[in-house]
């Protein structure tokens, strides 16, 4: 009986060949399942892609989820084509948004890693370095959640909207279909929310608040955005920059507060770190490539409006007349 129950037994090489091929085995078929995903994810935005090359989107993922599982009243966008919307509302969104969107190919490496060292030092996922072409992939075919997965997928669809489409035509999908309030999504549609009339009607200090609240658009509106300090920071540079109506030279505001705030964070839960984080300088430079517009101008009297533009001015003059003093000015242009 011994010999055969010793034959019976296989060895103990021979039972770890068997466990190392079903482990390769397991390893080969999930290797093939994520293959298969991004080639699926890839085909199918890829398409869509080149289809709004040409044709607007009927609908975004994140417009779905926002009717579905926040069940709000989604209103419709009203998408406009990039001549008409102003060119100093273009200029203010890409200075305060994305800095560089006119160099970098969908991705701004440089923005991921100053989000990662202002993450460290709020102690929480709050910036994520997005691209406005990562934004508008959120936007179109992702979910609003944090998570890695997410951000892979988002750099993935950044790459192809910066293969397929040109620059103007995402900054149109942007301005388009990006989220502005709950049920609010585009800049034209939110312009007639908050002010009764189109974007081109609108006068600078009105844009100025439309474009600072892209942080936070759920949780605050262009009259309430004093309430968070982030917002008060991208707002008081907006004006300072596109707003005022004094010297240059008096101004020279050089470097926007952070960008890139991860979506559904409620930037009014660190106020501490908020301030941390809005002292800090330089997360991107204002390399629009685009002209200046000075043809439209405001006048002192069409930039005297709120208390708040008043009281951000003041502050923001007092503080670049005290780095005047220690730094040469620089011109805008």
């Amino acid at each position: 009986m011994k010999p055969e129950s010793q034959s019976s037994e296989l060895p103990k090489g021979t039972k770890n060949r068997k466990a190392r091929k079903l482990i390769w085995k397991d390893i080969r078929i999930a290797l093939i399942a994520i293959l298969i995903v991004h080639l699926v994810y890839i085909g199918l935005t890829s398409a869509l892609i080149f289809t709004y090359k040409f044709a607007n989107p009927p609908t975004t993922v994140l417009m779905l989820y926002r009717s579905t599982v926040s069940h709000w009243k989604v209103q419709k966008p009203i998408p406009l084509k990039t001549s008409q919307i102003p060119l100093y509302v273009r200029r203010m969104l890409i200075s305060v948004e994305d800095g560089k969107f006119y160099e970098h190919h969908g991705i701004d490496i440089e923005a991921i890693k100053r989000a990662r060292e202002l993450n460290e030092k709020v102690g929480k996922p709050m910036y994520g370095g997005s691209t406005i072409t990562m934004q508008v992939a959120r936007t179109l075919f992702l979910l609003p959640t944090k998570s890695y997965v997410r951000k892979y997928f988002e750099a993935i669809t950044a790459l192809e909207l910066e293969l397929i489409l040109s620059k103007d035509r995402i900054l149109e999908l942007y301005f388009g279909y990006a989220e502005w309030g709950k049920g609010i999504f585009g800049i034209e549609r939110a312009s007639r929310v908050y002010y009764g009339k189109g974007v081109a009607s609108i006068d600078r200090d009105q844009a100025a608040r439309l474009i600072a609240l892209l942080s936070s658009p759920i949780k605050y509106t262009p009259d309430t955005l004093y309430r968070s300090l982030i917002l008060r920071q991208r707002y008081a540079y907006l004006v300072a920059r596109y707003v005022a109506a004094v010297p240059v030279a008096a101004i020279s505001v050089e470097t926007p507060p952070p960008s890139g705030i991860e979506p559904s964070v409620d930037i009014s839960e660190i106020p501490d770190a908020e301030e941390d984080v809005t002292a800090e300088q330089g997360i991107s430079p204002n390399s629009e490539g685009l002209s200046e517009d000075t043809s439209s101008a405001p006048s002192s009297t069409e930039t005297a409006e709120p208390a708040l533009q008043v009281d951000t001015l003041k502050e923001t003059t007092n503080q670049m007349k005290t780095d005047k003093s220690s730094t040469p000015g620089t011109s805008e242009f």
